[in-house]
């Protein structure tokens, strides 16, 4: 089976796991902070890392004053994980659009959907894109209101020379298992906004002040105040160990992704089965979307590569579609029209260009 996405974890990563383990102070300790220092220097930026992305967003909207009934405008196109770090806040997602090119959300109708409710804006960067960053950065100083990244897929990605996170308000990355980096499960928030990262090291330890601290020197707090809303959402330092050796070949991952991605892109360049427009000298793609032509029958076609070996998805189900989050009045053209024919094929470190050719070599010919 040509696996639609994977973990791909060397020696390294898991000789520094056995040294954790060796040491036997599995939670959060050195080796977060180390983790956390790496990705300062990278960033340039105050960095807090969690156990995962959806925690992530969770902490950055709590962290905002996000409280129930305030309005958060979010594309639909994006997985479950960031409406539900919505929900968790008792805010209220807004579902948006996306543009067309990059299936990031459209600024335009942005701000068509700003009421007096609303406390803040997620984009969410599909695939690696940045998406119109500064256009929706622009839109949130002109309303005064907050701009999370959901940088999930973006850790690696730059805009005009500027890597994601490293500007703008506050950014929210997930390192899970198949994410350009990993640490098994985990996540961070940056921001150069003290007061964010400082409620979000304490509430991530349950709310515990001065937690992080002591932590990181091996220690725990027996006498201690919570003044906020606390969660379990520490990274441990079993996930850091792994993430600490991930970002050492970090752009040896990168350039492996790009490459993958610019073959595909070669070999589906006169076909009829479209590809989001990308500059690949800014963005790091983490899954590798195609728009399928109207007539083609997306699930049938999925099942037909399925047997044939090669695994792909949807990257996603909106989720204005979805039970929970349903409403009849909300229209979403572009969306709507979009989703029954997005495919995702096969992108991770381990997969070869042989492969990607067998792979669409396959699609073309059952399509």
């Amino acid at each position: 089976m040509i696996r639609l996405s994977k973990s791909s974890i060397g020696e390294n990563e898991k000789k520094q796991v056995l040294k954790v383990l060796d040491e036997e102070f599995l939670g959060m300790g050195k080796y977060v902070e180390s983790f956390e220092n790496k990705l300062e220097n990278f960033f340039g930026r105050q960095v807090s890392c969690v156990v995962n992305g959806t925690a992530a967003l969770h902490l950055a909207l709590q962290a905002i004053g996000v409280e129930f009934g305030d309005e958060i405008i979010v594309p639909s196109l994006t997985y479950v994980a960031t409406y539900q770090a919505i929900t968790a806040c008792g805010a209220i997602p807004i579902s948006c659009d996306v543009s067309l090119g990059n299936l990031c959300i459209d600024p335009e109708e942005i701000e068509k959907k700003i009421t007096k409710k609303t406390k803040a804006i997620i984009t969410v960067h599909y695939a690696g894109f940045a998406g119109n960053i500064e256009d929706i950065l622009n839109i949130g100083k002109k309303y005064g209101i907050r701009v999370i990244e959901d940088a999930a897929h973006a850790f690696g990605s730059s805009n005009k020379g500027k890597v994601i996170g490293s500007f703008g308000d506050i950014a929210c990355f997930s390192f899970d298992g198949i994410k350009n980096i990993t640490s098994g499960e985990g996540g961070c928030v940056v921001s150069n906004d003290r007061e964010v990262i400082s409620n979000i090291n304490e509430a991530r330890l349950l709310g515990v002040i001065g937690d992080t601290e002591k932590r990181y020197e091996g220690r725990r707090s027996w006498d201690f105040d919570v003044r906020l809303q606390g969660w379990r959402y520490h990274m441990s330092n079993i996930m850091a160990a792994i993430g600490i050796e991930q970002f050492k070949r970090k752009e040896k991952i990168f350039e492996i992704r790009r490459c993958l991605a610019k073959h595909y892109d070669f070999l589906l360049g006169k076909t009829h089965v479209k590809t989001l427009v990308k500059n690949y000298d800014e963005v790091v793609p983490h899954i590798y979307p195609v728009i399928l032509p109207k007539e083609v029958d997306r699930d049938h076609l999925r099942q037909k590569l399925f047997d044939l070996g090669i695994e792909t998805g949807v990257h996603y189900k909106p989720n204005h579609l979805l039970s929970i989050y349903k409403q009849e009045s909300i229209k979403l053209p572009v969306t709507d029209e979009i989703y029954p024919r997005l495919l995702s094929l096969p992108l991770h470190e381990d997969l070869s260009k042989n492969l990607v050719e067998k792979v669409v070599s396959e699609l073309i010919r059952n399509l």
